[in-house]
């Protein structure tokens, strides 16, 4: 353009500062400022609006303090730059300050300020400013509620949810999204019905896949279902993220088959869409298929990444194939991916799996990070299988010093004292975990009635059909032992709980 004489406008400047911007071009950005003044449009609002954006970017904000300064009209639209450019820079202080200066003020800056506050974890102020704000709008109120739920503050985030008079997606994407953040799968479901029945907003692909995630936490497999013809119908089929979470549902739900289906229909596939199906049918024992799909996606040109090594892993783990499973570890380099604490706990398990105890341990002892409480489990509960008890009290010992409160650790190396029939090792034991003051954190089961989760303890007396479920479950262990199962009761008092523990194993 300049070489062919066109002479730039103050609509052009702009449009390549915001490219500078993009790719962080600082240096070519400050070579466009000179042509800027070279033409005349130092003044120009619109500019100069852009030049303080751009030296705010790269954490100039004494040169884009210096362009505001120059500039002889400045509109609320540049001193919303302003004050967002010191909220990039981390100075909340200066950008307070700006904020205070400015001769108006409009819901764009409110809301600058107020998620300049929330970024910098200051949720009080940010609060303090937003019930000062005049007329908000329904940005203004996600804004203050995506702050609540994004820095854990769950309870203040509901209270200002329900004050809001008006909601859109993003307002209840920002609820569940904090309930999912949270670990509260069961009120995810619950917001997404409500938000069905109450509002007059459909729910975006964000929505369903944060919902999708939590049928699969849950194994709400109706809902599930029903929220893949929901998408279908509003017109969600070729979305890949929601695709995506289906295809996890599914496999986490147990229908690896459905999940397949998915995954074959999809008009385009991401490296998310390999890596899922690839781990769903190693998690469900297909490890031949896993494979065969690996070479698959290595043909369709897809590269993989760390994940997808550890579904190729665990697939060669339920086959058995050490040697394979090794070779696959070792090519990970061929790809540039880095090796990770995960992928050494898979050829762990592998190795332990197979019953190659002395080559797990040796592995363990050549990994070139510290081994975690996940890998030294791992090993502790080979240990039980293959009755190695030496092996099993070295491992606790590490776990011991990695997570001393846990009381899984002394269950588990407990039953591989009672496997092996050291009852002198398991009465010490018992001694040793009651005295680390900890308590088991106790196990449950859900199960999907009529639409609805109900949750079960073992042992559990809570529940308002109790009667009928337990006369039901003693006709099935009746049914069971009819057809010649024979069972192995280990029982575990925790004497500090004052219940029972019992590990049922079908042999």
């Amino acid at each position: 353009m300049m070489r062919t004489g066109v002479e730039p406008s103050c609509y052009t400047f702009p449009m390549i500062v915001k490219c500078c911007v993009g790719f962080g071009g600082i240096r070519e950005g400050m070579e466009v400022h000179c042509v800027v003044i070279r033409n005349g449009f130092r003044a120009n609002p619109f500019v100069g609006t852009t030049l303080i954006e751009l030296y705010s970017s790269g954490g100039g904000s004494g040169d884009a303090y210096k362009v505001f300064g120059e500039m002889p009209v400045r509109n609320v639209v540049a001193w919303t730059a302003m004050v967002n450019g010191f909220i990039g820079c981390g100075d909340m202080v200066s950008a307070r300050r700006m904020f205070e200066l400015a001769p108006e003020r409009d819901v764009v800056l409110w809301n600058t300020l107020v998620s300049g506050y929330i970024g910098a974890g200051d949720l009080v102020t940010a609060r303090e400013m937003f019930d000062r704000m005049p007329n908000k709008d329904v940005m203004s109120w996600n804004t203050m509620l995506s702050g609540y739920f994004e820095n854990g503050d769950v309870v203040p985030g509901e209270c200002l949810f329900e004050e809001m008079s008006v909601r859109n997606a993003f307002s209840w994407n920002a609820l569940i999204g904090g309930y999912t953040h949270d670990g509260r799968f069961m009120d995810v479901l619950s917001a997404f019905k409500r938000m069905l029945a109450e509002a007059d907003v459909c729910p975006n692909n964000a929505t369903l896949v944060v919902v999708l995630s939590a049928c699969a936490r849950l194994g709400a497999l109706d809902l599930g279902k029903w929220v893949h013809t929901y998408a279908e119908s509003i017109g969600y089929k070729a979305n890949v993220y929601i695709e995506n979470a289906l295809i996890d549902m599914y496999a986490k739900c147990g229908l690896i088959r459905d999940a397949f289906d998915v995954f074959r229909g999809m008009r385009k596939k991401d490296l998310v869409s390999w890596n899922t199906i690839i781990s769903g049918l190693a998690m469900h024992g297909h490890a031949v298929d896993a494979l065969d799909l690996f070479a698959e996606m290595k043909v369709a040109g897809v590269k993989p990444d760390g994940i997808t090594f550890i579904g190729v892993l665990c697939a060669c783990t339920h086959l058995g194939l050490v040697e394979d499973g090794l070779a696959y570890f070792e090519s990970m380099a061929d790809y540039s991916v880095a090796l990770e604490i995960e992928h050494y706990g898979c050829m762990l398990d592998m190795y332990a799996r197979a019953g190659m105890l002395k080559e797990a341990m040796n592995f363990v002892n050549k990994m070139p990070m510290k081994a975690d409480g996940v890998i030294w489990a791992s090993l502790l509960g080979a240990c039980r299988v293959h009755k190695n008890v030496e092996l099993a009290e070295v491992a606790l010992e590490h776990l011991i010093e990695l997570e001393p409160g846990n009381p899984s650790n002394y269950v588990m190396l407990s039953n591989v004292y009672g496997d092996a029939g050291k009852w002198d090792k398991l009465s010490r034991l018992k001694v040793a975990g009651r005295d680390t003051g900890s308590r088991k954190v106790t196990g449950c089961s859900l199960i999907e009635v009529n639409e609805k989760l109900s949750k079960f303890n073992s042992s559990d007396d809570r529940h308002p059909e109790k009667d009928g479920i337990y006369g039901c479950l003693k006709s099935l262990t009746c049914l069971i032992k009819s057809k010649a199962y024979e069972f192995d009761f280990l029982e575990m008092t925790q004497e500090n709980e004052g219940d029972e523990e019992c590990v049922l194993d079908k042999k």
